[in-house]
């Protein structure tokens, strides 16, 4: 298989974990028995910067903000799924940077997280890994 393919499962597989993570990460089980937890990030209010906030705020915030940069790699990918092999072999720096990216958010879900964004996260980090050495063969 050539590195547009692998490329071009990274995209798909990328826009897949966006629309799961969006999906679940505000969810909040009730077997969990967080209930008091999450009232209390959602009703208790602190100001920053003069602005009056929450701190489930933040965890949205937040959690939308990794969807958008999940989407912009999937971008990214499909991007470098359709450029040459002697483009993506000038471009080390993003074919590499973008692997060892998803190296790092594979760590970091299984660290902090679960099953599936750590089966998600380390299979798109091996796409992107066999990309990454595909490109640089050429």
């Amino acid at each position: 298989m050539s590195s547009a393919a692998f490329y071009r499962i990274s995209a798909a597989l990328l826009v897949l974990f966006a629309g799961g993570h969006t999906v679940g990460f505000r969810r909040v089980d009730p077997r969990w028995g967080i209930d008091a937890v999450v009232s209390g990030m959602q009703t208790t209010r602190f100001d920053v910067q003069g602005m009056s906030r929450t701190y489930w705020g933040f965890y949205v915030g937040f959690g939308l903000f990794v969807t958008v940069l999940l989407l912009f790699a999937a971008v990214l990918a499909g991007q470098l799924g359709r450029l040459s092999a002697e483009v993506l072999h000038a471009m080390p720096l993003v074919t590499w940077g973008l692997a060892l990216s998803f190296i790092a958010v594979t760590y970091l879900s299984w660290r902090y997280f679960f099953p599936a964004p750590v089966i998600f996260s380390a299979v798109i980090a091996l796409c992107l890994v066999v990309a990454a050495w595909l490109s640089g063969r050429a």
